[in-house]
């Protein structure tokens, strides 16, 4: 018997963990499985889809018997496991290259492919440059600027999050070209410059993995792929090979604010929105003395305005912006009260937050 008598929960668990990073429609069929190998009482799970690997372990799993290893399909096994009933009990049997699973009185039989052909990523880790998060820390950071990133854009080093650690800084950097989202972070000590290109699939998951407390997470990170270990995770991912676009000039330095309640301007771009060109998503921000006006029409003529009494004493403005950009941003800023800043007809917004100097995020016009 591979497995015997576990409990459903302690097994679908690491499932969930690394299934994450495995496509059904796959170049190799082995890539659509997950790698369960047994060693004494521990029970460990690979999966991989040649750029991330992600692999977890079961220490404490007490099945003796010889050691051994398969290969299964990985959806299809979690999807098996996730609908038995609560606190079953499940078997796994290997029998003439299938993968026999036994919950109470149902049976799967699943197709297997052999352990050793399985290609787990290559670890090219030398001289790596180690540093120490705690995971809660940098699931928010990771939160602030995630949806900035661009998705399948040709310019492949914007499909991700750019990591920069300097002396004790780490900053997180995304952008798609319309909108760039920056945040950062003070370390407990200083370490060596780096920077490095997360994808966006690692990032995801990332923030899918990771737990909200005081734990830490290690980054190993060299020239071509980082490793991330935590909470008995190891994440292996490749890194986006590219120059990153310079983020510090894309961030203005502007003199005329608009301090607003963020829940009050979300919620009145929420309202504008519904009414904006469906394609566009295009709003106009009118500003005048204590006044800004919202504008939304589509190509129905119907049209959607909101009037907000403001502190603005800058110069008046007519400018559009994408509300979708402006939305994510809003959605992401965590805090009672935002600032907008603003250059002229023809140039970005900055969304800050009030003494925060750790939170950045520029939105660039749009003609309406």
């Amino acid at each position: 018997m591979f497995i015997k008598n576990i409990d459903k929960d302690v097994l679908l668990k690491p499932l969930q963990i690394v299934t994450g990073v495995v496509e059904r429609k796959q170049p190799l069929p082995i890539l659509s499985n997950v790698l369960i190998e047994k060693t004494d009482s521990r029970l460990c799970f690979v999966a991989t889809d040649l750029e991330i690997q992600i692999t977890t372990q079961l220490t404490d799993a007490d099945q003796k018997g010889p050691d051994a290893a398969i290969t299964v399909a990985a959806k299809k096994l979690q999807e098996i496991l996730r609908v038995v009933p609560d606190g079953s009990k499940v078997s796994l049997d290997i029998q003439d290259s299938r993968l026999q699973v036994k919950v109470n009185k149902s049976r799967f039989s699943l197709q297997t492919l052999p352990a050793q052909d399985f290609p787990k990523v290559q670890e090219q880790l030398e001289q790596a440059e180690k540093i120490e998060v705690e995971q809660g820390q940098l699931k928010k950071l990771f939160g602030m600027v995630q949806y900035a990133m661009a998705q399948q854009d040709i310019r492949y080093y914007l499909n991700g999050v750019l990591l920069v650690i300097d002396g004790a800084s780490l900053k997180l950097v995304a952008t798609d070209g319309h909108r760039l989202a920056f945040t950062s972070t003070m370390l407990d000590k200083e370490y060596a410059k780096k920077e490095i290109i997360l994808p966006r699939k690692t990032v995801n998951e990332l923030i899918k993995l990771l737990g909200d407390g005081k734990e830490k997470i290690l980054f190993e990170l060299a020239e071509n792929q980082v490793r991330m270990t935590f909470s008995d995770i190891v994440l292996t991912s490749k890194v986006i090979d590219g120059k990153f676009p310079d983020y510090e000039r894309v961030i203005p330095n502007y003199t005329n604010h608009l301090e607003m309640d963020r829940l009050a301007i979300l919620q009145a771009l929420q309202r504008a929105a519904i009414l904006s060109n469906e394609k566009f998503r295009g709003v106009r921000f009118v500003l005048t003395e204590k006044n800004l006006r919202i504008i939304s029409s589509n190509s129905e003529q119907e049209e959607a305005q909101e009037d907000m009494e403001t502190d603005y004493h800058g110069i008046a403005l007519d400018i559009g912006f994408n509300v979708n950009y402006l939305l994510d941003g809003l959605n992401n800023a965590t805090a009672q009260t935002v600032t907008f800043s603003f250059g002229d007809p023809n140039s970005s917004i900055l969304i800050t937050v009030p003494g925060n100097e750790e939170f950045k995020y520029v939105v660039m016009p749009m003609r309406i």
